[in-house]
């Protein structure tokens, strides 16, 4: 496992002042953009020029996480964007290898992600082609939704997939993430949470990031 890192999402934050919300994180690993089409998701966020302006306007590395349509054609546009972490769904993807070298050829990390339902073990070994993997842990589409404790056996499966091969690929949860579920999903292998309710519903988001950090942190070395 890597070093825990919490990416903050902004799907709970203010759209009209995302300058000023990212600025009261400035802890953060990572800022974790939810790009939705309303058509792979029932739910409509922004596209590569808002994310451009995003990534002009804080220094914190931008991991984006596409809930889109055909990521085979869409998703490189967002490394243009600036992102510098992609994750396209392998459900959403006709050729996850060929994408994930793409986005690594434009010089941005990939990552792919996979739903609830969607199982691991097709994917084993396609694994070292990726620089993380993200595991839903609510039905993507929607913040605020409550964690799902069934996905944690897949994360457990998919760390011991990474320590057989080796390889430092991250291991990401994005779903439900708060004080109260952060320290089963380390615990089961998880090494980069996204919350994005726990961070911006708090009176102090940045401390927020700290105390997840800490209940990780504490977790994984209990």
């Amino acid at each position: 496992m890597g070093h825990i890192q919490i990416t903050p999402s902004i799907l709970n934050a203010d759209f009209g002042r995302l300058a000023d919300e990212v600025a009261r994180i400035p802890s953060a690993d990572w800022i974790h953009v939810d790009v939705m089409d309303n058509h792979f998701v029932p739910n409509l966020t922004f596209g590569p020029t808002m994310v451009e302006a995003l990534a002009r306007s804080t220094e914190t590395p931008l991991d984006a996480h596409l809930m889109i349509a055909d990521a085979d054609r869409n998703a490189p546009a967002y490394v243009e964007a600036g992102c510098g972490s992609v994750t396209f769904h392998v459900e959403a993807a006709a050729a996850p290898v060929r994408l994930a070298r793409e986005i690594r050829a434009a010089g941005a990390r990939a990552s792919m992600a996979l739903k609830p339902a969607t199982p691991i073990e097709p994917y084993e070994d396609l694994l070292p082609e990726l620089d993380m993997l993200l595991i839903m842990t609510v039905e993507p589409g929607f913040g605020g939704q409550k964690f799902l404790d069934l996905c944690l056996p897949k994360i457990r499966r998919a760390r011991a997939m990474m320590d057989k091969h080796g390889i430092e690929t991250w291991l990401q949860v994005d779903g439900g993430v708060s004080l109260d579920t952060i320290e089963r999903c380390a615990e089961a292998g998880a090494d980069v949470f996204v919350a994005g309710s726990a961070v911006f519903s708090a009176d102090d988001p940045d401390a927020m990031v700290a105390a997840l950090r800490a209940k990780a942190e504490n977790a994984i070395s209990a």
